[in-house]
């Protein structure tokens, strides 16, 4: 082939090339925006309803959040086991103001519906960590914070959720299978009656032979959520009483932060029945004289809140303000609920399962210096009487084992906190 004719060929060999990448660019550009628009049209149909329908639909900034924190693919724990999906849902929208009292509690999918009614008690920030020991788990945890956060106007307004599942585990944005799910989801009430009838029957710390329940985890990544604030830590069966956030607020900003670290401790009780649910002292008082409320585990473990002193706070007026009533040295096994600011020390995540994952955060607070003060008018009131007959079989086997790691973890305190004079 002569030059000139060679260079007309490899001139039209070019420009055929850059045609044919034109053309692949301008069919993935097509491509792309098709798949765009199978994808929107996917999530709004996830949840049914006609167009133009906006409420009870999730928006676009809920549905980008949602992808953005699952495409992190999340972070692990410190042990590599779990993984961790943080702020499901994004921040919320009523952001709190600083500072805040932040309420942090966790949970399976079986006690997930007790949200409801915790945020409608609290009226204030809330930060969730939910457990899903495995991948169908993961998957439905997904769908039903997406159907939350799209139909619950409270929940998107006050809570940050954040999921933790197995390290092998991967969450993945709801699919238009998923539809069927939800099908009948329409308001805020069907996603949380949905969620009541999966856990009916199940118990947090019942997973399977191979799943145990990572409470301090979840614990320390609700509380995460609460940097710059205080918290209260509950498990999501226990309600607080009427107004608690806004009156220890206005506690808070009269004291000083001068003095030893502390913690303020909320007595905690439990009720036979709860179709009334206390919201201030007076009637929780008339309720205890009949014998419908008493003492957080008083057949299971009396000596476990013994030193909030039951009896002397019983015997305080109930009054319209919330003050220090009295303040109590920690004694073993004491584990009270109690509000802290954020900076307090964090849960050992070492312990799972039933058994001294509370305790030990308490004997650390006692070992590094905290002192323990007792609110006169705020109270925990856990939905039904803590007895034997309904825990799970595993349960003292458990307790043992954890036994064990807590007299570890005393030594380690010893270590950790050299030149205290405190010993659990």
């Amino acid at each position: 082939m002569q030059g000139p004719a060679r260079c007309s060929f490899f001139k039209a060999l070019l420009w055929a090339l850059a045609l044919a990448a034109l053309l692949q660019l301008l069919y993935l550009s097509l491509l792309s925006g098709l798949h765009g628009r199978q994808q929107r049209s996917r999530y709004s149909e996830l949840f049914g309803g006609r167009r133009g329908e906006a409420p009870g639909r999730p928006s676009e900034q809920q549905k980008g959040q949602l992808k953005r924190a699952l495409a992190s693919g999340g972070r692990l724990d410190a042990s590599g086991q779990y993984r961790i999906y943080t702020d499901m849902l994004g921040p919320p929208e009523r952001a709190g103001r600083a500072p805040d009292l932040v309420l942090a509690t966790h949970t399976s999918l079986s006690n997930l519906h007790q949200l409801q009614e915790l945020v409608g008690r609290w009226q204030g920030p809330v930060s969730v960590a939910l457990f899903a020991p495995g991948p169908a788990e993961v998957r439905l945890a997904t769908l039903m914070l997406y159907a939350l956060g799209a139909l619950c106007g409270p929940v998107r307004q006050l809570v940050r959720a954040h999921l933790v599942c197995h390290s092998g585990d991967l969450a993945a944005f709801p699919e238009l299978e998923d539809r069927a799910e939800f099908a009948r989801l329409k308001a805020c009430g069907d996603v949380f009656a949905k969620l009541a009838r999966a856990g009916a029957g199940r118990r947090n710390y019942a997973l399977g032979a191979n799943a145990s329940y990572p409470n301090n985890l979840l614990r320390n990544v609700a509380r995460g959520a609460a940097t710059g604030h205080y918290t209260l830590v509950l498990d999501v069966d226990m309600l607080p009483s009427e107004g608690l956030r806004e009156a220890f607020l206005a506690l808070a900003a009269t004291l000083g932060a001068e003095g030893p670290p502390g913690v303020f401790v909320v007595p905690a009780f439990e009720i036979r029945h709860t179709r009334r649910l206390p919201g201030a002292k007076a009637e929780l008082l008339q309720l205890y004289q009949v014998g419908e409320i008493r003492p957080f585990y008083e057949e299971l473990c009396p000596r476990c809140q013994a030193p909030t002193n039951y009896s002397r706070w019983l015997n305080l007026p109930p009054g319209s303000s919330l003050n220090i009533a009295y303040t109590v040295e920690w004694r073993d096994p004491w584990e009270p609920f109690y509000i802290s600011a954020n900076s307090v020390p964090p849960y050992d995540e070492r312990f799972k399962q039933y058994g001294f994952n509370r305790i030990s955060q308490a004997c650390e607070l006692h070992v590094a210096g905290y002192s323990f003060s007792v609110l006169n008018n705020a109270f925990l009131v856990h939905k039904g009487f803590k007895v034997p007959s309904e825990f799970h079989a595993q349960k003292d086997a458990e307790n043992q084992r954890n036994k064990v790691l807590f007299r570890q973890f005393k030594q380690e305190l010893k270590l950790k906190y050299p030149s205290s004079m405190h010993r659990c």
